[in-house]
């Protein structure tokens, strides 16, 4: 079981940015999948990046298209660390975001994931 952490939510005015953190342990050196979801209230958790990693250097990353071109998603495999950098803000983005990892196929799908973190809040305000 793969124990993650994140950290760096806050409250930014709308434009503005942050970057999250997912600290990881546990998770076997090779393939490897982490991705954030978020969920806003009253609405259903959704995928928003992933990042595949092996230890060749292979990478893969996959966004939602409601953040693409705005935020990136990372890795430092030497500091076992998954960051979101989240740029141009919108209120609409206000929701808690988790962390999650153990996919096998790395997709935004929150089925295939054994492992999660307790979520950090992000609010955006006009």
């Amino acid at each position: 079981q793969v124990h993650l952490v994140e950290s760096g939510g806050g409250s930014v005015q709308a434009g503005g940015s942050l970057r999250l953190s997912c600290q990881f342990s546990g998770y076997a050196i090779g393939p490897r999948c982490v991705a954030w979801f978020r969920q806003a209230p009253g609405k259903e958790r959704e995928g928003v990046a992933a990042i595949y990693t092996n230890a060749y250097g292979g990478r893969n990353l996959r966004y939602a298209d409601s953040v693409k071109g705005r935020f990136t998603i990372s890795q430092d495999n030497a500091k076992d660390t998954t960051f979101l950098q989240m740029n141009s803000l919108k209120p609409e983005d206000t929701a808690m975001y988790y962390c999650a990892a153990g996919a096998i196929l790395c997709y935004l799908d929150e089925s295939r994931y054994t492992s999660w973190g307790q979520g950090t809040q992000v609010t955006v305000s006009t």
